[in-house]
């Protein structure tokens, strides 16, 4: 629509200069008609006084037609700043939403890092449990192998911190709950029943999230886990 009116405003302009040309045209050719009868030199007078009117003449449509050309100047500018500025919305939304789902991916992997049903490479499968009210879930598999063992002999299961037997109980624990043994949190580790099982409670660090690990000794091979139990809340610390 701006530019309609442009061009009716610029087609005035051009009438009015039209116009006046052929008022100031007239007005020479009087003017030159008495000069003739006034003069011999009226010829060269002529060609003096119509020159710079015409040329003043091309000028002033030179001047019309100039802010028109600026305008379509100014508003393809226009048009190419809002182009260029809603590319750069564009690329900042794609960059925030994959930052956002680089930041769920990290806290999923956060998440997922105590998790028993990752344990390893061992496939587990949630079995009921044993009806305990602060068990939210029970898991078993059958990819849990012994951890090794360094004792030979006749087995002694010790509870001593630090001794052979503790050490090997904890890797143990550590691979049934799926959490590196480095930050695992024994809470409590006690005597399973029998000379050859043990329990243990364990979370990664301070993280509420905690487990109970239940492990049974295999001659020359050392503990292995067999069940171990997600706990609603700690109860041993």
């Amino acid at each position: 629509m701006g530019s309609r009116f442009n061009q009716r405003d610029q087609k005035r302009k051009v009438n009015k200069i039209y116009n006046i040309a052929i008022t100031i045209v007239s007005i020479l050719i009087v003017i030159v008609a008495v000069t003739i009868f006034l003069s011999d030199d009226g010829t060269e007078s002529k060609k003096a006084t119509t020159e710079p009117k015409q040329i003043a003449e091309t000028d002033k449509e030179k001047e019309v037609d100039k802010p028109a050309g600026k305008e379509e100047e100014t508003d393809s500018e226009k048009e190419d700043a809002v182009g260029d500025s809603e590319a750069t919305e564009e690329d900042a939304e794609k960059v925030e939403d994959a930052e956002k789902e680089d930041s769920k991916a990290t806290e999923e992997d956060a998440e997922d890092g105590a998790d028993p049903e990752k344990a390893g490479d061992a496939e587990l499968e949630e079995v009921e449990g044993s009806g305990d009210g602060n068990v939210a879930a029970t898991y078993t598999s059958e990819g849990w192998k012994p951890v090794g063992t360094e004792q030979s002999g006749e087995h002694t299961t010790s509870f001593d911190k630090g001794s052979v037997d503790w050490n090997e109980m904890s890797k143990a624990i550590a691979s049934g709950a799926g959490i590196d043994e480095g930050s695992m949190k024994i809470w409590w580790l006690q005597n399973g029943g029998s000379s050859t099982t043990a329990i243990g409670t364990v979370s990664e660090g301070d993280n509420p999230k905690t487990f109970r690990v239940y492990i049974e000794w295999v001659d020359g091979s050392g503990w292995k886990p067999v069940k171990v139990e997600e706990l609603k809340t700690n109860d041993k610390r």
